[in-house]
């Protein structure tokens, strides 16, 4: 069930990050309440997954899926280019992130 709350931390984080960008400096009211909401969410359900994941894995595994989701989704919503150096990225964070589950 960890897994399942940390995927669910995952999808909350990419909308933090999305939202963040929508609030333009929290001058818009609903995508404001839309990213706070987000990012509670996102936390809460990373405190589930950390009940019996190790922080070292959860939290890496969290912020990696959030950054791989925020530049795929930023480049579709936002119309961001995925440089070269983006995908290098992807890549050491994927691995980064298999490393560390198959080593816990």
């Amino acid at each position: 069930m960890a897994w399942i709350y940390l995927l669910i931390a995952s999808v909350f984080e990419v909308a933090f990050a999305l939202g963040t960008n929508a609030t333009r400096g929290f001058t818009r009211l609903w995508p404001s309440v839309f990213t706070l909401v987000a990012a509670a969410c996102g936390v809460f359900t990373l405190s589930l997954a950390l009940r019996t994941l190790d922080v070292s894995v959860g939290y890496t595994i969290w912020t990696g899926i959030g950054s791989i989701g925020t530049v795929v989704l930023g480049s579709v919503i936002y119309k961001e280019r995925i440089t070269t150096p983006k995908m290098i990225a992807f890549a050491a964070i994927i691995a980064g992130a298999l490393v560390l589950r198959l080593g816990s």
